[in-house]
Parts: structure tokens; sequence; C-alpha cells
């Protein structure tokens, strides 16, 4: 909560003490977790694997997995990292703004140099690589040999298929350009509007503005933001969007497991999967667009032939490189993760130090998606996770966006009349079939064994890349 209101609301000059708190509250929690007793009593628990259910056995998984990254390192460690990435997220906001990569540098410098002595040290205790440990964090069980395969297949795909999709949007007719003046506050209500329709409940939780969207809070207060802009309102309700996907998982979370490890989400790729699977799958829809077309002209109180589904469909859905990952179309999307993915494993090893990240940037997205960035601010420093010290969070993103097309395609076979739903804004079945399959099972499982509970078989990218054939090239 304390980082939700130092996202949204803190005082300009009061981030020296909100960092203060922060690195106090870690510093609290980490004392709490390495007590040398909880070692004890976690062997004496798997002594006796033998009287433990499934569900014991995987809360107790997840107890030693929390604990195994705590003790790997230090008190100090933790507060000066705490510290660091406080301010260098308040100083990020700043230099982002101003285009500023000179004067951001030594913040970034130093959040890196701590986050790679953490990283190793984690990693020498849970017999890691030091990414691998990062990558833990945030998706246990995942390495990157793992990643590494995945990536590179993606990689050799990414750019023929770009290339395909282009060339036959150029011989279609260009979807009419929206243009217009979008007040954010109607923006809002009409995030908020879809938000509820969605599910998300309003008595636990809220929608603000943040420089870089996101989702926080507890299950029982969810804290979303997003970001407007003015001449462009599809950005902005298609971060909303997203971020109430995330919402919804956290909110369908089972209240009888709150506040242990294993009623916590299942790692960021599966949370991830939760959110681009309503903003990609369903709400960049054709369907979903049906429905909610007359809510948007309402909204901003318009007609005409482009506010038709078809012809917004045919804007969300054109394909076209461009430098800021959060509104990159979803074909040029996993381009966006695979460069950050191969830049921060870089940085952890060693092999590229933060002076040299800007030229690094340029060459891989001129490799990945033709173009380079004009701008520090629209490369670089764009994402607000290497300022905040999120290294090993970055695949997530594809990886989710690889599991919510599996995902759809299981429920698909499910609800053969989705789109029939979708259209008369009924969104009942398929939270029901994602609260069933996913949300109730909360860290019960593994993912892979998650996603083979919920589709029959573990993750599959051949199926994310057909998702994709079908809708930009069929």
């Amino acid at each position: 909560m304390l980082g939700w209101d130092n996202a949204t609301m803190l005082p300009e000059n009061s981030g020296e003490a909100r960092g203060a708190q922060l690195a106090a509250l870690a510093e609290v929690c980490h004392d709490i977790i390495t007590q040398p007793k909880l070692g004890d009593l976690i062997a004496k628990a798997e002594s006796e694997h033998g009287v433990l259910d499934d569900w014991q056995q995987a809360n107790l998984r997840e107890m030693k997995r929390a604990w195994q990254h705590e003790t790997a390192v230090p008190a100090d460690l933790v507060s000066a990292i705490s510290h660091a990435c406080h301010e260098s997220e308040l100083f990020w906001r700043k230099a982002r703004t101003e285009n500023n990569f000179k004067e951001f540098l030594p913040y970034q410098e130093k959040v890196l140099a701590l986050i790679r002595e953490s990283a190793t040290a984690k990693g020498e205790a849970m017999k890691l690589s030091p990414y691998d440990a990062l990558l833990d964090q945030f998706e246990p069980g995942a390495t990157s040999a793992m990643i590494d395969g995945i990536f590179d297949d993606l990689a050799n795909f990414l750019p023929g298929f770009i290339s395909d999709v282009m060339g036959k949007q150029a011989q279609e007719p260009a979807p009419l350009e929206i243009t217009g003046f979008f007040p954010s506050g109607a923006q809002k209500s009409l995030g908020k509007t879809m938000m509820e329709k969605l599910g998300f409940d309003f008595t636990r939780g809220r929608l603000d503005e943040s420089t870089h969207p996101f989702c926080g809070g507890v299950p029982g207060d969810i804290r979303l933001t997003t970001r407007y802009d003015e001449k462009d309102f599809l950005s902005g309700f298609f971060g909303v969007m997203h971020e109430t996907g995330h919402a919804l998982y956290e909110m369908g979370l089972p209240a009888k497991w709150m506040n242990q490890p294993v009623g916590e989400a299942r790692g960021m790729g599966i949370h991830e999967s939760q959110s681009l699977l309503v903003e990609m799958q369903i709400t960049m829809n054709l369907d979903f667009l049906t429905y909610a077309a007359p809510l948007m002209r309402s909204a901003f109180d318009v007609d005409g032939p482009e506010w038709s589904p078809e012809n917004i469909y045919t804007h969300v859905t054109r394909v076209k490189p461009s430098f800021i990952r959060v509104d990159a179309d979803e074909a040029t999307y996993p381009a966006h993760i695979i460069l950050r993915y191969r830049l921060e494993k870089l940085m952890i090893a060693g092999k590229l130090e933060v002076k040299d990240l800007p030229e690094a940037w340029s060459q891989q997205m001129q490799q990945l998606l033709g173009i380079k960035p004009d701008t520090d601010a629209n490369g670089c420093m764009q994402d607000i996770h290497w300022p905040d010290g999120a290294f090993g969070y970055f695949p997530t993103y594809t990886l989710g966006a690889m599991t919510a097309a599996q995902l759809v395609a299981s429920i698909r076979k499910d609800i053969p009349n989705l789109g029939s739903f979708l259209r008369k804004g009924e969104f009942h079945p398929l939270f029901e079939w994602l609260g069933k399959k996913i949300h109730s099972q909360a860290s019960r499982f593994s993912s892979p064994d998650l996603l083979k509970h919920a589709t029959g078989q573990t993750l599959n990218s051949a199926l994310y890349k057909e998702h994709l054939k079908s809708r930009y090239l069929q």
C-alpha cells in the first residue's frame, strides 16, 4: 500500500521519508523470516512428508522457497536494495520525462550492483546461476535454459511473421483514423464501467493514475493504475483492461488460504497470462468490441463509421514496429520482451554495463524490429522494472502471453459459444472457468502442473504461434 501511495499520491518532497519506511519494513520482514528456528521447523515438517496431504506439501514447498530466498541475503543488503530501488525509481520518473539518461546513470548503476550481489548470494545458496535465482523470484522453477529455447524459437519466427502480416495489411484498406479529444475523466469513467462489467468489485479496490500502469495492493484491497493520452483513448483503455486481468486473479484467490504462501498467486507467468488473456485475447477481439463499441461512443458522445466494431478491431490489430512496449501491438510485443531478457541477462552476468545500455538496446531493437529508438526515454529508460530492481521479471510477459493463448484454446473447447457471450457482454462463463481452473488453485501446483491441470498439457508454444497466425494471417 505504501508502494501504491508512492506511485500515485506521494508529495513531491516526501520521497526520502517513504524510502526509509519501505527499507524499515523490508528489514523487519527479513528478520522475521530468517529466524534460525524456521529452518529447523521446515526440516522437521519435511521429515513428516508422508503424513502431509497435497495441500500441506504445497504450502510447505512455498514456505521453504520464500525462506531460501530471504536467508541467502544479509539484512544490510536487503535494506540497501530497498533504499537504492526507491531512490532510483523516484529519479527515473523525472529523468524519463526529461530524457536524461546521463543523470539517471549512477542511480541505475547502484541498483544493478546491489542486485548482482543479491543474485550471486541467492544463486550460491539455491545452487542456481545468479540470473536463474532472480528469475525464480518471479517464475518459480523456471530457468534461463528453458526460456532461451522458447525465445530463440520466437526470435526466429517473429521477423518473418511480422513482415508477412505487414505485407498482408498493406494490401487491405487502412482503418479509419479515430481522432478527437478524449478527456481523461471520460476515459476513466469508461474504464470503470468495463471493469465492473468484467467483475471488478469497487468496494474492494480502486482505479488511479501513475507514470507506469500497475496492479497492486492485497486481495481484499486491489489498487489499479493506468495513464491516459487525451488524443488516443485506446492506449489507456487497454491498459485498464490489462491491469483488470491482474486484479480479477487476485480477487479470485481462495479466501480460506489468505496470508499463507500456498494462497498466493502462482508466479508472474500465470499472473501475466491473466492480464494478457483479458487484454489481448478477450478485449482486443471483434466479439467483445461488438459489445464495447456502443459504450465507447456513448462515453465520448461521438458517432461515425470509424466507431464501428470492425474499424476499431482493424485499428487495434494493426501491426507496426514501435518503440514503446506497453503500447506495442500483439504481434511485435514478444520482440520487446526478448530484447529486455537478453540485455538483463548480460547485465547480471557482468557482460553489459549500464553506460553501454543505450547502444546495446538500439542494436537489439534494430535486429528484432527493424527500428532504432529516437530517444533514451523511448528506449532503455521507458520501463520501471530495472530502476525498481525487478531483474528477472520481463520473461514472464511472453510466458504469460503463450499461456493465455493456450488457456483460451481450452476455454473455446469448453465454452464453444464464447463469442456469443462476449457480444452480449456476458462474462460470467469465462471467469467461472478461470476461477475454477486457475484463480482458486493459487499456488497449489507448480506453473507447468497448473497449466496441465487447466488445459491437459504443459506449455505448448505452437498454440501461441497458431493463435498469432490465425488472428493476423488468416
